[in-house]
């Protein structure tokens, strides 16, 4: 209840200004201005005047084509679904756990998604030439969804024995098991080579580098899929800021709310993590900048906030291609030092999130 009463107070005062045009509307502005800007700027500047010849039917070069059609734009649908499914996961948990600073790393999902990774890079080679070769570059991101998917699986079970899911429990077990991953994980990274821990090291600050249409047809339904279950969780997720009791009474069956929630983040989180590596504080800034702007309304969060996580992961990528071109810094790396000035930030400003 403080935490929904404590962001109203924060957000009334931010939204005003833009109440008349509309925050969705200039979420969806700002987004379009980055994909222009994605597509148009990076190590071989190909500019808004090219892109909008083309888009008119002037056309590009062979080389240009190449550039837009093959890197570009799938580059650009990755880095939208990817910022997009950590942003709903970051408003699906803190509306879950009904703490601001819950984030999709809190239950596991992502260290399981590491692991997995780390196992496929360091152990893949053990594999047979058969399997490795029908695998071939789908390997990584084959076993970072599959220790996703079994660590969520793992976590709901610990937490829903007895025949209720105890959010305190799973906030509890996805700790532990985040723990264990990540000694697990150390174990593997002991035995690599330094081939494999150079790769290791890469994919472990994340990277749009290697999107693919492909990769983009799998995690895009993903996050359509969660973003489609706003409709189902945003009045529940309202109603349990209240309490569970208090949601109970609402009509709201929470024991199906908190086994859709955790779902969609295993979804959105696992599959974002199998195939651009770990990329830092989107899943817990978007929530906080769009509460203080518009308050805690999940009906109005859930969407805006994949229009924002896109946005912010779409600029972030350019950033990370363009500043030491033609060399590239890893997304994770600019991500963090976006993301923590800004959040504390939030926390110096606004001292009360961090009460109740």
């Amino acid at each position: 209840m403080a935490f929904g009463m404590t962001q109203t107070r924060g957000g009334q005062g931010i939204a005003r200004p833009v109440k008349k045009v509309g925050i969705s509307a200039v979420l969806s502005l700002a987004l379009c201005a980055a994909m222009v800007v994605s597509v148009s700027f990076g190590a071989s500047n190909l500019g808004p005047g090219r892109i909008l010849g083309a888009v008119l039917g002037d056309g590009l070069g062979a080389q240009d084509q190449i550039i837009l059609y093959a890197i570009r734009l799938p580059r650009l649908g990755l880095g939208m679904a990817v910022g997009a499914g950590l942003a709903l996961s970051g408003v699906l948990l803190q509306g879950l756990f009904r703490n601001p600073l819950a984030d999709p790393t809190i239950v596991g999902v992502s260290s399981g998604a590491s692991l997995g990774a780390v196992a496929a890079i360091v152990l893949g080679g053990a594999l047979p030439s058969a399997a490795a070769a029908l695998i071939g570059p789908y390997m990584v991101p084959l076993a970072a969804g599959l220790g996703a998917w079994v660590f969520t699986v793992a976590l709901y079970k610990i937490a829903s024995m007895g025949g209720r899911t105890d959010v305190a429990k799973m906030l509890l077990a996805g700790l532990a098991i985040g723990a264990l991953a990540s000694a697990v994980t150390g174990a593997i990274i002991f035995v690599a080579d330094d081939t494999q821990l150079r790769d290791l090291t890469f994919w472990s600050m994340g990277s749009l580098a290697g999107a693919t249409w492909g990769k983009l047809a799998v995690l895009a339904p993903i996050v359509a899929g969660v973003l489609g279950l706003q409709y189902r969780l945003g009045p529940g997720l309202n109603a349990l800021a209240l309490g569970e009791a208090q949601a109970a009474h609402m009509g709201h069956d929470t024991q199906k709310l908190k086994r859709q929630t955790i779902l969609g983040v295993a979804l959105a989180t696992g599959g974002a993590v199998a195939l651009t590596g770990g990329i830092a504080f989107v899943g817990i800034i978007v929530p906080h900048v769009l509460r203080l702007w518009q308050g805690p309304d999940h009906r109005r969060l859930l969407p805006r906030a994949a229009l924002l996580g896109a946005t912010v992961l779409v600029l972030a990528d350019v950033i990370a291609r363009s500043v030491v071109a033609p060399a590239e810094l890893p997304l994770g790396i600019v991500t963090a030092l976006i993301g923590a000035p800004i959040f504390l930030w939030i926390l110096l400003k606004n001292g009360q999130l961090m009460q109740g």
